[in-house]
């Protein structure tokens, strides 16, 4: 469980960037950060890290607090994050090397069993002894969150995992994200790309340096309205099932996916038969 505490965090000499930051995070949850450049979504994603710590206020990690030194080996156990470029986070040449880098102390069959699970998890298996320089962007940065997750923690925080990857990079990352909810993670998601609010259970929009909304996703038809206040894109589903709605056509959805649209657009136009 994550609990930020009146956050507040300025980098030097500049003006705040996040400013009484109060927020909750159940275990297992997946949250979706949104908000234009310059909001605070990165700063606030290092600081649940651990990477910087707060200025003001608490973050409390399972009850233990982020600033104190003395948790610092304790919170990198429980949280991995991965950043935009890949290729700023990876050091070795090959596979096995990268994946395994973070695991020394262990003993070598627990080793390779993390390995193995942690490359199944991202559907690289086949990959295990492929040289790195080899491997597209999207590949690498699932090479990447296979690092994070040998480590196995509680908790990642993605950093706008995609914003360098074609569309088909970009799917493969959903689906690791989407298994990984399915397997209990507390998954902490920023982004700027309109699609990836879907992956949410609940959206956090923050707006120069405020969380100005917390939506959570079957709240997402009803509340459309909010994201073009403040600039920001909605997925194209969302915009038609809103207007099917505005015309009494209401189809009901959970995953917000255009196979899942189609479906109950089909038993709708056959029930109105």
């Amino acid at each position: 469980m994550i609990n930020i505490e009146n956050v507040t965090y300025r980098y030097k000499k500049g003006k705040d960037i996040l400013k009484q930051i109060n927020l909750r995070v159940e275990e297992k949850e997946t949250i979706v950060i949104m908000g234009k450049n310059g909001s605070g979504k990165s700063t606030l994603g290092k600081l649940i890290s651990g990477i910087i710590t707060p200025k003001q206020g608490k973050i409390l990690i399972d009850g233990l607090d982020v600033a104190d030194k003395k948790n610092k080996e304790e919170i990198r156990k429980r949280i991995g994050i991965v950043f935009q470029n890949p290729e700023n986070q990876i050091i070795f040449n090959n596979v096995i090397d990268e994946v395994s880098f973070a695991l020394k102390g262990l003993n070598k069959e627990e080793i390779k069993n993390r390995i193995k699970n942690a490359l199944s998890k991202v559907n690289m298996s086949d990959k295990i002894n492929e040289d790195l320089y080899e491997l597209s962007l999207g590949q690498k940065q699932r090479i990447v969150i296979s690092e994070v997750l040998a480590k196995q923690p509680k908790i990642i925080v993605f950093d706008e995992p995609t914003t360098m990857i074609d569309s088909k990079g970009k799917e493969e990352i959903y689906n690791v994200v989407e298994n990984l909810k399915k397997e209990g993670y507390t998954i902490i998601y920023i982004t700027n790309v309109a699609e990836e609010m879907l992956l949410a259970d609940r959206i956090i929009l923050l707006n120069d340096g405020i969380i100005v909304e917390e939506i959570k996703k079957e709240e997402l038809i009803d509340k459309l309205d909010v994201f073009t206040q403040y600039d920001i894109k909605v997925p194209l589903i969302l915009e038609i099932v809103q207007r099917l709605k505005r015309e009494g056509i209401e189809i009901q959805l959970t995953d917000y996916s255009m196979g899942g649209f189609v479906s109950k657009l089909k038993e709708v136009i056959k029930y109105e038969k």
